[in-house]
C-alpha cells in the first residue's frame, strides 16, 4: 500500500523533529518535506506534491498558516491541509475553515489522534479537535448570540489596539460600517466599551491577545 505523503509545516525547529521523529515510526505515513514558514510549505507542497500538509497556524515572519493554506489550495494538484495549533479560539477556527483547511486539531492531542487524523484527511474527511468541535456545535445552537466571522476579525483587530479607520482600510469597508459592526458587537456581548469587549471576547475564547 502506498504510504500518505505528508509535508510538516512549523516555525519551531524542535516541534518539527518531533512530529518527524512521531511519524518515523508509524506505518503508512511518510514525511516528504518539512517547512518553516508558509511560503516554503508552498514551493515545498508544488514540488512534491504531498497528500496532506500539517500546518501550525502563527508562522514567524512571511504568511501565516491561514494564508499557506488559502495558497496550497490553489495549487493545480492541492493536498488537504491539516491545521495542528495550540489556539482554539473562535477567531482562529473560523479564519482556518474559511480557507479550506480539511481538519483543525490541537498541539495538546495525543499522538494516535494525530496519526488518525493525517489518514482522514488524506481520505478526505473532514477533522476536528473534539475541543473545537464542540466550541462550533455551540455557536450553531445559539445563533443569535454568536459573533459573526467579520465581527471577530474586528474584535481581533480591537485587542491589537487597531483604531477605526485602520480597522475600516484593512477590511476594505467604511468608518460606518466598522461602527455598526461594533454595535451589534457590544449588544452581543452585553458591553458598551472597546476594552470590555476585547475583555469579554478573550475570556469566552472567542479572540486570543497576540
Amino acid at each position: 500500500m502506498t504510504p500518505i505523503r505528508l509535508v510538516v509545516c512549523d516555525d519551531h525547529a524542535v516541534v518539527r523533529a518531533g512530529l518527524l521523529a512521531l511519524f518515523a515510526g508509524e506505518d503508512g505515513i511518510e514525511v516528504i518535506g518539512e517547512a518553516a514558514g508558509g511560503e516554503e510549505a508552498v514551493r515545498l507542497a508544488a514540488a512534491l506534491r504531498p497528500d496532506v500538509v500539517l500546518m501550525d497556524l502563527q508562522l514567524v515572519g512571511g504568511i501565516d498558516g491561514v494564508e499557506a493554506t488559502g495558497r496550497l489550495l490553489a495549487l493545480p494538484e492541492p493536498p488537504h491541509v491539516l491545521v495542528l495549533t495550540m489556539y482554539d479560539t473562535d477567531a482562529d477556527v473560523s479564519r482556518a475553515i474559511e480557507a479550506g483547511a480539511a481538519g483543525y486539531l490541537l498541539k495538546a492531542g495525543s499522538p494516535e489522534d494525530l496519526f488518525r487524523a493525517v489518514r482522514d484527511a488524506a481520505a478526505g474527511r473532514t477533522v476536528l479537535a473534539p475541543e473545537v468541535a464542540a466550541r462550533l456545535f455551540s455557536r450553531m445552537r445559539r445563533p443569535d448570540g454568536a459573533l459573526t466571522v467579520r465581527e471577530v476579525e474586528i474584535l481581533q483587530l480591537l485587542a491589537r489596539g487597531v483604531g477605526n479607520a485602520e480597522i475600516a482600510r484593512r477590511l476594505f469597508i467604511s468608518q460606518a460600517t466598522v461602527k455598526t459592526h461594533l454595535g451589534h458587537i457590544y449588544a452581543k456581548l452585553g458591553v458598551d466599551t472597546r476594552t470590555a469587549a476585547v475583555s469579554v471576547a478573550t475570556e469566552r475564547r472567542l479572540i486570543r491577545l497576540t
